[in-house]
């Protein structure tokens, strides 16, 4: 059983668009995430409590206060949203926090954008290409981002896929972008491609980025640990990856 518990009700919300930042290949989504809550300094909005989320509390650098792994934030001037998480998430989790933010994104009528990396060896220079995929409404959406469909046939897995699968189900519009990632190492250069040229267009933001890409070794070894979890653990690893024509 799923629930969220809403801190912050005082904040008015119209139409909001919802970052989601589970962990996955390259921690993309997850590094995205980070970044706009820390840059926007958005409010801690509520909590999401889920019988098959790790019983972990979270502490944060510099703060006493203790959290639970599973977090939505705030941004009333940007009407935004962003659900962070600091653990792996099991399909079997996802499946509950589905059917508990279906209703949730109902009632406030939410628009998310499901984020997922792709695995992809990089050479040096290379700047990753990012994918859009689309339910109902969210196809044109991509479209007028002018953002490229998937060159490949493939599948996204893992607690995204399960959201994913939840808005075709229900034909509720959602977005998701793709972008491609090392499978190896936390790629921070991947999250400021997602932002930049996914995330910015579709929830009509700008997000500073230089301090993701100045901060990027930084990052990849605050994230490393994390990073090797989530490919020790493939079925929480939220990823896309291509299936071909013929399987």
């Amino acid at each position: 059983m799923a629930r969220i518990s809403v801190l912050a009700d005082d904040l008015s919300l119209t139409e909001p668009c919802l970052i989601e930042g589970f962990p996955g290949v390259g921690l993309v989504g997850k590094i995205a995430a980070d970044h706009i809550v820390e840059e926007f300094e958005m409010t801690h909005y509520g909590n999401i409590y889920c019988d098959s989320v790790p019983k972990v509390a979270v502490y944060q650098e510099d703060n006493a206060k203790l959290h639970p792994p599973v977090r939505l934030y705030a941004d009333e001037e940007r009407d935004l949203l962003v659900l962070q998480s600091d653990v792996p998430i099991q399909p079997a989790a996802a499946d509950s926090l589905a059917e508990c933010l279906s209703g949730w994104f109902t009632d406030l009528d939410v628009m998310p954008l499901y984020l997922s990396g792709i695995p992809r060896e990089k050479e040096q220079g290379h700047v990753p290409s990012l994918y859009g995929l689309g339910v109902g409404e969210g196809i044109d959406l991509i479209s007028q981002a002018g953002i490229e469909a998937p060159s490949e046939t493939g599948l996204v897995s893992g607690p995204t896929g399960v959201l994913l699968n939840a808005a075709v189900e229900s034909d509720r519009v959602a977005v998701g972008l793709v972008v491609e990632s090392d499978p190896r190492f936390p790629d921070p250069e991947a999250a400021r491609v997602l932002i930049k040229k996914g995330i910015e267009p579709l929830a009509d933001l700008e997000v500073p980025v230089d301090d993701l890409v100045d901060r990027a070794e930084q990052i990849r070894q605050a994230k490393e640990r994390l990073a090797k979890r989530m490919q020790e653990a493939n079925e929480e690893s939220t990823q896309a990856r291509p299936i071909g024509m013929y399987q």
